[in-house]
């Protein structure tokens, strides 16, 4: 048993000096490139605890890997795990990667071969969510090396001319703002929409499943400005998604906007804290501080304003659903929102199985009461 335990101890450290040299992605798995009979891929994982993806360059999309060293091989099944059948990957360290084979269900071999992820630079002049992919999120950013997007319509909105991209493989889109703000905010605002177009089509590729994706401007003006993202997929699990999200900027720092930089009803100094889920980690503030204000101090606030305001739309239960109970805090505690011309308009938060319920068009916080409690951001509201 001690020998046994001795080597299974030499074979991790053997595998970690070997990959030593191997890319780092921020989650700790390490990344890597080479092929897969003939076909180009990339491939990350965590030997800590064989979970891990790989993709063909080919097609970009995610194959999900799990399993673990059996003595000296990497064992990996690919695939959902409530699969009764899967293609197996086995791989045994060499001196600056991995080699192994990879085996269909019906028993074809194929030959893989990996070395560590050779990371090109990112251009000058790149978007900064490129520059940041690079450094935090390597697969991401290489899943992305030779993908375009392509010019579409010209449209006006509230007086500002738009134009629209999309990337016509996964078929997400995002507008440019043209014209309407000086060339600096242009920069910075445009910054920001392209780097969550390149973040959807991320999200679009890692899906296993179907992914689709579109955009819309809510409001814009010489202060601030929203745009709703809203997807529907299904990438795994008991059964499909969708979600309405609203981003919200300010338009003279280019900066995202959270509710708590709008509006404050707390005591102290407004938490600023950042949910994203975009690949790239631009949180701050204390996720437990902030936790604590929504459930203690936000939500307790909206339901008494918003009592006030909609007495009525706050205890009806719409059609086709049981009480969604918007008289109630859970709904208020992590709200969508967004800029509109009476005031910032709320959505209720719900589970999946309660969806419906998230769909009201009368919960607006008018402007008078959003600048009785202001933020950490000072702007400029109607």
């Amino acid at each position: 048993m001690f020998r046994g335990l001795l080597r299974l101890c030499s074979v991790f450290l053997l595998a970690g000096l070997f990959v030593s040299t191997a890319t780092w992605a921020d989650n700790g798995a390490r990344v890597y490139t080479g092929t897969l009979g003939k076909s180009p891929i990339v491939l990350e994982i965590d030997t800590r605890t064989g979970d891990g993806r790989y993709f063909y360059k080919k097609y970009r999309k995610d194959l999900a890997l799990d399993g673990g060293m059996e003595g000296e091989t990497l064992v990996l099944e690919e695939g959902a795990r409530m699969e009764d059948s899967r293609p197996k990957l086995r791989l045994q360290p060499t001196l600056n990667g991995w080699s192994g084979e990879w085996t269909s269900t019906a028993g074809k071999t194929l030959k893989i071969e990996l070395q560590p992820a050779d990371i090109p630079d990112v251009p000058a002049n790149s978007l900064p969510y490129l520059a940041q992919l690079h450094d935090q999120a390597p697969y991401e950013y290489l899943r992305l090396q030779g993908v375009t997007l392509k010019k579409g319509k010209t449209d006006t909105f509230m007086g500002y001319t738009l134009q629209w991209w999309n990337e016509p493989q996964t078929k997400t889109s995002m507008f440019e703002v043209v014209s309407g703000y000086s060339p600096e905010q242009r920069q910075r605002i445009n910054q920001q929409l392209m780097g969550r177009l390149w973040g959807e089509v991320l999200s679009s590729y890692g899906c296993g499943g179907y992914y689709a994706q579109s955009s819309q401007p809510l409001w814009m003006s010489s202060a601030v400005m929203s745009v709703r993202i809203s997807t529907e997929y299904y990438c795994g699990g008991a059964y499909p998604d969708q979600n309405q999200q609203a981003i919200n900027i300010d338009t003279k720092t280019g900066k995202f906007l959270t509710l708590e930089d709008v509006l404050w009803v707390g005591q102290g100094t407004p938490v600023h804290h950042e949910e994203r889920d975009d690949f790239i980690d631009t949180s701050s503030g204390s996720s437990e501080d902030w936790s604590k204000y929504r459930n203690e101090e936000l939500a307790p606030w909206l339901v008494a304003q918003l009592t006030k305001l909609y007495p009525q739309d706050m205890t009806i239960t719409p059609e086709g659903t049981d009480d969604c109970g918007y008289d109630g805090e859970e709904p208020w505690k992590y709200p969508g929102w967004y800029f509109t011309k009476q005031g910032i308009k709320l959505d209720p938060s719900f589970p999946h199985v309660a969806a419906v319920c998230g769909f009201v068009d009368w919960s607006v916080l008018p402007y008078k009461l959003v600048k009785q409690h202001p933020g950490g951001v000072a702007l400029k509201l109607p």
